[in-house]
């Protein structure tokens, strides 16, 4: 007897992903912060990174990608709460950008750690 699923999980999983896809599709951060995330893995996988820094890699890249969806969706809501500008939806729009802004410094400082000894013996054979 296989794993059942109750039938409310399926759709839940569904409307998930259908909600990543348009965030992708619509907002152009998300689709920076995709073709960085892509980009860092392919860098990592180049530079042979450890077990642990694949970890750290992925944590960080997830998290930025969180922080953009959350921030897509907080930015629908408020739109939707008050379509007239106001300056505490405003304000609501900026703290939630300034979430995705701490992640993606994180996120950077993070890959120049990781990748610093990388690009050190690239560099070296160069020069």
């Amino acid at each position: 007897m296989g794993i059942r699923h109750k039938p409310g999980f399926l759709r839940s999983l569904n409307q998930a992903w259908r909600g990543m896809i348009y965030t992708v599709r619509t907002q152009k951060h998300m689709q920076f912060h995709v073709v960085a995330g892509i980009s860092v893995l392919l860098f990592a996988w180049w530079s042979r990174v450890s077990r642990f820094e694949w970890l750290i890699l992925i944590l960080a890249i997830g998290s930025v990608i969180s922080a953009e969806v959350m921030n897509s969706a907080i930015e629908t809501v408020v739109d939707m709460a008050q379509p007239n500008y106001h300056p505490l939806a405003g304000m609501a729009k900026d703290v939630a950008a300034g979430a995705v802004l701490v992640t993606a410094i994180q996120a950077a400082v993070i890959g120049m750690i990781v990748f610093a000894p990388a690009l050190l013996r690239f560099t070296r054979g160069i020069f």
